[in-house]
């Protein structure tokens, strides 16, 4: 989840369009789902991106990865914090 610094339309389609680009160019990158808040309570952050990989391996493999690395670059710039929660779902 992002907290921007200066929430405005704006920056929220950067932020967005940014996260946007992690589609389809990261080959191990099962899923990206992206979601703008729409309470806008004290508590709230701003953006949430939610990723999805096949194995802990991947995931790994994904912050050091070059086509996510410009992606971090433009939300930090535009994010005052982050929170991430790295969790498996368990298989039935």
């Amino acid at each position: 989840m992002f907290k921007l610094l200066d929430k405005n339309k704006i920056n929220i389609e950067k932020a967005v369009n940014a996260l946007k680009s992690l589609k389809g160019n990261i080959d191990f990158l099962r899923s990206v789902e992206i979601g703008v808040d729409i309470t806008e309570s004290d508590r709230s952050y701003d953006i949430i991106l939610t990723t999805e990989f096949d194995n802990q391996e991947d995931l790994n493999k994904y912050g050091p990865h070059p086509n996510h690395l410009p992606v971090v670059k433009i939300i930090k710039s535009l994010c005052s914090g982050s929170i991430v929660v790295d969790y498996e779902i368990p298989k039935h």
